[in-house]
């Protein structure tokens, strides 16, 4: 195993939220800083971290396919530009939906939820209920908030997060960011119809014709790769061939 595999699987191993940065991992590892860099930029290529601005590299856990239309809160940061002034632990959760604060506080409420990202500008007890009700806080117009909110979002584990954009900006930016993650789940990759060798029908070059027909019934296939006794694929059969 190559260090650069080395690193990569150290890094899949750390528990989800744990902070990383290039000089520890090289410190970690016994590599230069520049191999512990291009690991960390091939891990977060393959979903592992995700680097957020003036906050570092922080462990995430890997999307599945099924739901990769969900972002964490650390992609959230990204998208908006935003900075981060609370609940930093929480930054690798994933939302549920995003609700827009644009109504009463008890109504607002109402439509809050844990796994929520409520997005409201400076109505600092909105931010603390949306805290409460286990959702995170996404502050428009470039506010802060109270010390005692960061506080009750570093407790929780929830981020609260301020960007300098609007909120119909903010909206239709967070929107885009999921339409795209739609579009790349409609993409067919090769890991998703590879049948492992373990699971795969296949005949040697020495099996009698008869291991075609045993293996048609099992498995209802018409073609099967033919391999060598080092597996290596000579060619394929097919019912033309046999009959």
């Amino acid at each position: 195993m190559t260090k650069h595999e080395q690193i990569l699987q150290y890094i899949h191993s750390l528990p989800v939220g744990e902070k990383i940065s290039v000089r520890q991992i090289a410190k970690e590892m016994g590599v230069s800083e520049g191999t512990a860099y291009r690991a960390i930029k091939d891990a977060e290529n393959k979903g592992y971290v995700s680097t957020i601005e003036r906050v570092g590299t922080i462990r995430i856990e890997k999307k599945r396919k099924e739901n990769i239309e969900k972002l964490t809160y650390a992609e959230v940061v990204n998208i908006v530009d935003g900075q981060v002034l609370g609940g930093r632990e929480g930054l690798h959760k994933t939302l549920n939906r995003f609700v827009i604060g644009a109504m009463q506080l008890e109504a607002m409420m109402r439509y809050t939820g844990a796994g929520d990202l409520l997005i409201v500008g400076n109505r600092t007890k909105a931010h603390e209920r949306a805290l409460e009700a286990g959702a995170a806080v996404l502050i428009t117009g470039g506010f802060d908030t109270e010390d005692h909110v960061k506080k009750l979002a570093d407790e929780l584990q929830l981020p609260i997060i301020s960007t300098s954009y609007d909120t119909f900006t903010v909206a239709t930016m967070i929107n885009r960011a999921i339409y795209d993650q739609l579009i790349k789940k409609e993409i067919v990759l090769v890991e998703d119809i590879l049948i492992p060798l373990e699971k795969t029908a296949y005949l040697y070059t020495t099996d009698p014709i008869e291991r075609w027909y045993e293996l048609n019934r099992e498995t209802r296939h018409s073609r099967f790769p033919v391999v060598d006794q080092q597996l290596k694929v000579q060619g394929v059969v097919t019912t033309k061939d046999v009959l």
